[in-house]
């Protein structure tokens, strides 16, 4: 068994055995300009009322725009949107370049072919350790229960697969 405090990668890789699904989470910045970032870190927090949360690395350049936003959208990706989490996981580069995408709840940006998405209002946030943790309130929501959603687990993408 590791030592925390010795061995964060081991402690990190212990963490990817957990699946998850995989989000791009969108705001306005201050200018009123789009902002979004990849984020495996979300989960429903309450259905009344309802309440959704994700979390930002405290290092993140985008931290204090998120904080700042009135709104935020939650996308949730489809198994055939690799490509586009991928681009929402680098920096630096205009994310939002050439992409489709229309105004959410307080302008956050939604973006097609998504499994669902959140429209949620700035809550609060709360310090926990290296991360800020968003609480929000789900506003509206849709969701194409058609598409499967896009995974990960143990630092890769995965499809979802019938038994």
């Amino acid at each position: 068994m590791s030592q925390i405090q010795d061995d964060s990668r081991a402690l990190r890789n212990a963490y990817g055995r957990f699946a998850t699904g995989v989000t791009i989470v969108t705001a306005l910045d201050p200018e009123g300009q789009p902002i979004g970032l990849t984020v495996n870190s979300f989960s429903a927090v309450s259905l009344k009322p309802p309440l959704v949360l994700w979390c930002l690395d405290n290092a993140s350049h985008n931290l204090e725009a998120f904080r700042r936003a009135s709104h935020h959208a939650i996308n949730i990706l489809a198994a055939g949107q690799t490509d586009l989490s991928n681009r929402f996981a680098t920096w630096p580069v205009d994310r939002f370049a050439g992409l489709p995408w229309h105004p959410g709840a307080g302008g956050a940006p939604l973006l097609p072919g998504c499994c669902a998405s959140f429209e949620v209002v700035n809550e609060t946030c709360h310090v926990g350790g290296d991360h800020t943790i968003f609480v929000g309130r789900v506003e509206k929501f849709s969701e194409t229960a058609d598409l499967a959603p896009l995974l990960f687990y143990a630092g890769q993408y995965r499809a979802l697969v019938e038994d």
